[in-house]
C-alpha cells in the first residue's frame, strides 16, 4: 500500500505543478483555450492520443470487446492507429489549422457559426457539445472506481472527488498549455504502463503462443459452437467489430475535444510529424489495451462476468499482480482518465462561453470576463459530471461503453460529415448541416430511450452510432444538392485561406525551372 499510494502522490504533484507554472500562458482567451495557437509536434499528438484513449477503453471496450471477440478485437486497436490517428491528421490537420485560424476561432460551434454565418448553428451545435460530453465525462469516472477500488480498497465517490479536483486544479490554473504537457506526461505513462501489462498477461499463461493455445480452447455455446474462435483471425461476429471500428476510429474525426487540438498546432512541419507520433501513440496504446482484452477469458468465467459486469474483467485480470505494477496500472489508467477529462471539460466550457453565454445572454462580454465565465463552468461542467457518476453507478443504468457509445455516437454523428465537408467542399449548405445535427443527435436519443423497438443490428449504441456517422455522408451531400447553393462571397472567402502564397524550401517543392 505504501508503494502504491508513494506513486499516487507523486504523480498528483508533478499534474498539479505543471499547472501552476503554466499560469503564465493563461491570460487570455486564445491562451488559455489554445495556448496561443503555437503548440509543437510532440505536445500535440500526445494531447491528442490520451484525450483519445482513457478509462473507458482500457477497463470498458478492452475488457468487453475483448470478451466478445477474442483475440481479434486487436483489429479495433490497428483501426484506431490507421483510421482514428493517421488518416485524421492527414485529412483534417492542415485544414482545419487554416480555416479555424482564418475565422479565429477557438471551438467547434464557432467554427460552424463563422463558416456559415449562422448563430442558429453556433448555438445548436455548442447545446449539442455540451450536452452530449456528460455522459460521456460519466463514463470517465466509473472505470476508474474499479481500478481504485481494487488497489485500494477506498469508496468509489472518494475516487472520483479526488480525481476531479485535481483535475480542476491544473486546468483552471494553466488551461490548454497546462493540459498539453501533462498529456504529455501521461502519455509516457501509459506506454510504459501498457508495456509491462502486456508482458505480465502474457507471462501468466507462459508466453504469447501458450496464451494463444489456451485461448483456442475457450468455448462459449452463448458466442459460437466454432472451435477456437477466440483465438481466430476475425472472431466470432465480424460484421459486430467492423461497427465498433467504425464508431472508435472514424468517430474522433467528429469529436470536438478532438479537432480542437488541431486548432492549436504550431507549424506545417508539426503537423508531419505529430500524425507519426500520433499513430505510433495509438498502436501501442490502443492495440495492446484490446490486445490484452482479448485474453480475458482465461483470467475469469462468465457466471462471474455475468455477476460483476463486463467492466470487472480487466481489473480481475489484474488483481493478483505486484503492488508496483498495480500501483504502475492504477497510474495509466488514471493518466488517461485525467488527460481525456481535461480535453472535455475545456472543450464543454469554452463552448457554453463563447458560441452561447457571449452569443445569446452577454454580446459584449470582456475578454477578462470570458475567461473568468471558462473558469467557472469548468467547475460546473465538472460537479456535474460527477453527480451523474455517482447516480449511474449507485443504480446501475448502464454500463461504460454504452455512455461511450451514445456521446461519441451523438456529436460523431452530428458533427462528423458537416465538418469534414465544410472544409472541402464549397457546395455545402447550412440546412444540410442542421440537418445532420438534428439526425445524429435524435438518432442516439431515440436509441437511448427506446432502444428495444430498434432493430437488433442497431439496438446497441455502438453500431447505432457508426450507423449515424455513416448516414451524414449520405446527408449532407443529399441536402446540400436540394437545397439553395451557399452565399458564393462568403464561400470564397472561407475557401481563401487555402490559396495564401508561402514560401518553402527547395526540399519539400521541387522549384519549376
Amino acid at each position: 500500500m505504501a508503494v502504491k499510494l508513494i506513486m499516487l502522490v507523486a504523480f498528483f504533484s508533478v499534474m498539479v505543478g505543471v499547472g501552476l507554472y503554466c499560469r503564465r500562458h493563461a491570460t487570455d482567451v486564445n491562451g488559455f483555450v489554445l495556448g496561443g495557437r503555437n503548440v509543437g509536434p510532440w505536445l500535440t499528438a500526445f494531447a491528442y492520443g490520451t484525450t483519445y484513449f482513457s478509462a473507458v477503453i482500457f477497463v470498458g471496450y478492452a475488457g468487453q470487446f475483448g470478451w466478445k471477440f477474442g483475440i481479434s478485437a486487436t483489429w479495433i486497436g490497428i483501426g484506431n492507429a490507421v483510421l482514428g490517428s493517421l488518416l485524421a491528421w492527414v485529412v483534417l490537420g492542415r485544414r482545419t489549422r487554416l480555416m479555424t485560424h482564418h475565422f479565429n476561432s477557438a471551438t467547434m460551434p464557432e467554427f460552424f457559426g463563422a463558416r456559415y454565418d449562422s448563430k442558429a448553428l453556433k448555438v445548436t451545435a455548442s447545446f449539442i457539445v455540451f450536452l452530449f460530453l456528460i455522459p460521456y465525462t460519466a463514463s470517465l469516472y466509473n472505470g476508474l472506481s474499479r481500478l481504485f477500488g481494487m488497489a485500494f480498497n477506498i469508496d468509489y465517490t472518494v475516487c472520483i472527488v479526488i480525481m476531479a479536483v485535481l483535475t480542476g486544479v491544473y486546468v483552471i490554473a494553466g488551461g490548454y498549455m497546462a493540459t498539453a504537457i501533462n498529456d504529455f506526461i501521461q502519455g509516457i505513462i501509459m506506454i510504459a504502463g501498457i508495456i509491462s501489462v502486456i508482458a505480465a498477461v502474457l507471462k501468466t499463461n507462459g508466453g504469447f503462443i501458450s496464451s494463444l493455445d489456451a485461448l483456442s480452447r475457450v468455448t462459449d455455446e452463448n458466442v459460437s459452437s466454432s472451435p477456437g474462435i477466440f483465438a481466430s483471425f476475425f472472431g466470432p461476429d465480424p460484421l459486430s467489430l467492423l461497427g465498433v471500428i467504425i464508431l472508435t476510429s472514424l468517430g474522433t474525426w467528429g469529436l470536438p475535444q478532438m479537432v480542437q487540438k488541431f486548432y492549436a498546432i504550431k507549424s506545417e512541419s508539426a503537423i508531419s510529424k505529430g500524425a507519426i507520433i500520433s499513430t505510433i501513440f495509438a498502436t501501442i496504446i490502443a492495440g495492446g489495451c484490446y490486445f490484452i482484452g482479448g485474453f480475458g477469458r482465461l483470467f475469469t468465467t462468465p457466471d462471474i462476468v455475468k455477476a460483476n459486469g463486463m467492466d470487472s474483467i480487466i481489473p480481475s485480470m489484474l488483481a493478483n499482480y505486484s503492488p508496483a505494477l498495480i500501483g504502475l496500472i492504477v497510474i495509466l489508467v488514471l493518466s488517461a482518465s485525467m488527460s481525456t477529462l481535461s480535453s472535455l471539460v475545456m472543450a464543454s466550457s469554452s463552448t457554453l462561453t463563447l458560441d452561447f453565454i457571449k452569443t445569446v445572454a452577454v454580446k459584449d462580454m470582456k475578454e477578462k470576463n470570458q475567461l473568468l465565465c471558462i473558469r467557472i463552468l469548468i467547475v460546473v461542467f465538472i460537479s456535474i459530471s460527477v453527480v451523474i457518476a455517482i447516480i449511474q453507478y449507485k443504480t446501475n443504468v448502464t454500463f461504460i461503453a454504452q455512455l461511450m457509445g451514445i456521446s461519441w455516437g451523438a456529436l460523431a454523428g452530428s458533427f462528423l460529415a458537416p465538418f469534414l465537408f465544410s472544409l472541402y467542399w464549397k457546395r455545402t449548405t447550412k440546412a444540410a448541416v442542421f440537418t445532420s445535427f438534428g439526425f445524429g443527435s435524435a438518432l442516439m436519443v431515440m436509441n437511448m430511450l427506446f432502444r428495444s423497438s430498434f432493430p437488433k443490428l442497431l439496438s446497441s449504441p455502438i453500431n447505432c452510432g457508426a450507423f449515424a456517422m455513416l448516414a451524414g455522408f449520405v446527408i449532407v451531400p443529399l441536402v446540400s444538392l436540394l437545397t439553395k447553393a451557399p452565399d458564393k462571397n462568403l464561400v470564397d472567402e472561407a475557401f481563401a485561406c487555402y490559396d495564401t502564397r508561402v514560401v518553402v524550401t527547395a526540399k519539400h517543392s521541387l522549384s519549376e525551372n
